[in-house]
């Protein structure tokens, strides 16, 4: 067994996470919610929102499989009902929406009542939803040893901070960019995580279903 991470995997996987993170479509719901809200609180609200989503994906690394086999449910499984739902995510960012399964209207509405959104919506379900936990879950099984799992966290920490930057200027950003850029990015985001999507169920079917593949 090679004690040098799978690096090729590793850069899939940060592609797919910051994919399906999309903090750029975030931008938006991100700068509505802090609407009439000071610099400093804005600033606040963003580094907890990606040490939350830090905090969440490497919980999933560790703690995925674990609860997989808590509840009987094998990878190859895991692999198809992910990618069905990663593509459900995809699909609405082609359309550049949130999708359901990240945001609905009613956590909207609640979001804007509460003092503190960073932890909830904000970085979960708006940005570590089900969708990055089950890619992230996946990921982790593949991982071969404890030193790549160790790279993966550090992949995870890494794309968090991209997020952090990222809301921390989302004003300047959002103003850059306009919403035609950011609907485009989302739409860029959505057609790579479309095609992990693809890949996922065609890899979990191939695994319960052998025969496929003849």
């Amino acid at each position: 067994m090679s004690l040098s991470p799978d690096w090729a995997e590793q850069i899939k996987y940060l592609i797919g996470i910051f994919a399906i993170l999309n903090p750029l479509g975030a931008i938006p719901i991100y700068l509505s919610l802090m609407e009439d809200r000071r610099p400093e609180e804005m600033h606040r609200t963003a580094l907890k929102a990606a040490v939350a989503v830090a905090v969440i994906l490497i919980l999933a690394v560790w703690a995925g499989n674990a609860l997989l086999s808590f509840f009987g449910i094998g990878i190859p499984a895991f692999r198809i009902g992910g990618g069905l739902l990663l593509l459900t995510i995809a699909i609405a960012m082609f359309d550049a929406r949130i999708s359901p399964a990240r945001h609905t209207d009613a956590e909207q509405v609640e979001a804007e009542a509460k003092n503190d959104i960073a932890v909830v919506p904000l970085a979960i379900p708006l940005l570590a939803g089900p969708g990055s936990i089950s890619l992230t879950i996946v990921d982790a099984h593949q991982a071969s040893s404890l030193l790549d799992k160790l790279v993966l966290c550090a992949g995870i920490v890494l794309v968090a901070g991209i997020v952090w930057v990222v809301l921390r200027l989302a004003e300047p950003i959002g103003e850059r960019l306009g919403t035609g850029g950011l609907n485009i990015a989302t739409r860029v985001m959505g057609l790579i995580l479309a095609a992990m999507a693809v890949q996922f169920i065609a890899d979990g079917m191939l695994e319960l279903f052998p025969g496929l593949s003849r």
